[in-house]
């Protein structure tokens, strides 16, 4: 196994998981099989219990894991399926030894940083980068690792020390980020400092999509200086990426955009809902759209915000009903909760396209149950333990006590009850299809009867047939909820169907669509 290691900064955040992830597409590109390991030095064992503020959303995997978002970009890029170990931590590394040194595995021994950490890091890595990620039997050609965090900080020291035994850690390739082009005289001058020859110093200066990044790489030769490096010259081909050229460049020649209105309550920090992002621009290619995300603080709708903030308020519903469709993502806790109760409301009276992501969904159940049911006290019981109409509720296999990996997590198979529905013709008509979940509560299967009665249908449940987890509202031209999480496995030529019907439904392209493919067009 050959290891690329991408790591350096003085702070998160300037690029070095695109930076990773497009070495692997221009290796991929090579003819080469890559894998992909992220290393966060933090102590937590996962992502799972972390603030979207602090760290930006939490990626899960189909196994279950809750990962670094920077998955989520290899995943995209590299059109693999990771796994939780493709995520090593710092609380997994002691989790592992600690776990060991109750079995008696060191028994006599002292356990220390050095070597008993180090080599559980190492053994970690060893074992996680010969497992194949892309359908194929056997183990990748190259597995690129990303450390996070600050180099420096004591977190990261036993994985330099570690990484540094695997493979050694003096750099042999400086990638730069820059606004605008490096000058040649430039990387001569870091050449002299960096001890780095001119030639494999790179600059990954700012470009109108980040699928520029692999064909930055590729113009200067970086597939070259690494493939040299790891002496993979013989076995590899000139890198292919004419259908990656294509798709940089059509994004940057489209002129038309679709509004879009994202209500949620992390608006503040984007990367909170970084794959949401990624699918909806993958949809809008799909198009021949720009996205335009008006992002709306779900608490700026609230009745409250126009007392007190009556700026932010009117700005917030003029921004929601020029756009051509909504989207309510996922989330925890109750804060702005009736603001998104309100655009869900806006959306369904107003035959706005509306798509409603997990908390989405329940959202949506909330709205319908109170507007058109007439129970004005209708809630989650997440929100509201005492309501006397409890329409979303805790999933009885759920824990109160333990956050951490007990929700409803990974792949699950989602059946779908008929093919007369918009979503099952978006999915082509199958009889399943299989999702990304991440939820603790769930609709209240006592009340499905009475919503159906009032015009709202559950098209999709999960193989017991008591969950209900996707449902529209035939009477309006796309208003589609599911429990799951479609945007995870979204990639940029092959956007979710969802978020493609979304899209469809705002630019007013969705019954033509529809009418091909029922005809197999």
């Amino acid at each position: 196994m050959k290891y690329v290691l991408v790591t350096g900064g003085v702070v998160s955040g300037l690029g070095k998981g695109v930076t990773a992830s497009s070495i692997g597409v221009v290796l991929k590109a090579c003819g080469l099989r890559v894998t992909s390991i992220k290393i966060d030095p933090y102590l937590n064992t996962d992502a799972g219990t972390m603030s979207p503020f602090e760290h930006g959303e939490v990626f899960v995997l189909d196994d279950g894991g809750e990962v670094d978002l920077d998955l989520g970009n290899y995943e995209r890029f590299l059109d693999v399926t990771l796994t939780k170990d493709n995520n090593i931590t710092t609380g997994k590394i002691y989790q592992s030894v600690l776990e060991k040194e109750r079995r008696g595995d060191y028994l006599g021994k002292t356990v220390q940083v050095v070597p008993h950490i180090t080599d559980a890091i190492k053994n970690w890595i060893e074992s996680v980068a010969v497992i194949p990620v892309d359908g194929k039997e056997g183990p990748a050609n190259v597995c690129v690792i990303e450390l996070g965090g600050t180099v420096g900080d004591i977190e990261s020291m036993p994985f330099i020390e570690a990484l540094g035994q695997l493979s050694g850690l003096t750099p042999h390739v400086w990638a730069c980020r820059s606004a605008q082009p490096l000058l040649e005289n430039t990387k001569e001058k870091l050449s002299r400092f960096c001890h780095v020859p001119a030639d494999n110093i790179l600059n990954i200066h700012d470009v109108p999509n980040i699928w520029h990044i692999p064909l930055l790489l590729r113009n200067q030769n970086a597939h070259h200086s690494i493939l040299k490096q790891l002496n993979l010259l013989s076995i590899a081909t000139p890198p292919a990426l004419e259908n990656w050229t294509r798709m940089a460049e059509t994004f940057d020649n489209f002129t038309s955009s679709v509004r879009i209105a994202m209500v949620g309550k992390y608006v503040g920090l984007t990367d909170s809902y970084l794959s949401v992002v990624k699918a909806l621009l993958h949809a809008c290619i799909a198009c021949c759209f720009k996205p335009s995300i008006d992002w709306i603080a779900a608490s700026d709708l609230e009745d409250d915000s126009a007392k007190l903030t009556p700026e932010a308020h009117a700005a917030a519903w003029k921004t929601l009903k020029s756009a051509e469709c909504v989207l309510v993502p996922g989330g925890f806790g109750d804060r702005g909760v009736r603001g998104m109760i309100l655009a869900a409301k806006y959306a369904r009276e107003n035959k706005v396209p509306y798509l409603g992501i997990c908390l989405g969904m329940q959202i949506s159940v909330i709205e319908f149950a109170r507007s058109v049911l007439g129970w004005e006290r209708a809630n989650s019981t997440e929100f509201d333990d005492k309501t006397p109409d409890p329409v979303v509720i805790f999933m009885p296999e759920g824990s109160r006590t333990h956050m951490g990996s007990t929700m409803r997590l990974g792949s699950r198979r989602t059946l779908l009850q008929t093919p007369d529905c918009i979503t099952s013709k978006l999915y082509e008509n199958p009889d399943y299809v299989d999702e990304r979940h991440r939820h603790r509560y769930e609709v209240n299967p006592e009340v499905i009867g009475n919503l159906e009665e009032a015009g709202l249908k559950f098209v999709g449940k999960d193989e017991t047939g008591k969950r209900m987890e996707v449902l529209e509202l035939p009477s309006h031209p796309f208003y589609v909820g599911v429990q799951f999480h479609p945007e995870f496995k979204s990639r940029p030529a092959r956007p979710s169907a969802l978020f493609l019907g979304l899209i469809l439904a705002a630019t007013g392209q969705l019954n033509a669509y529809l009418n091909r493919h029922q005809n197999g067009i």
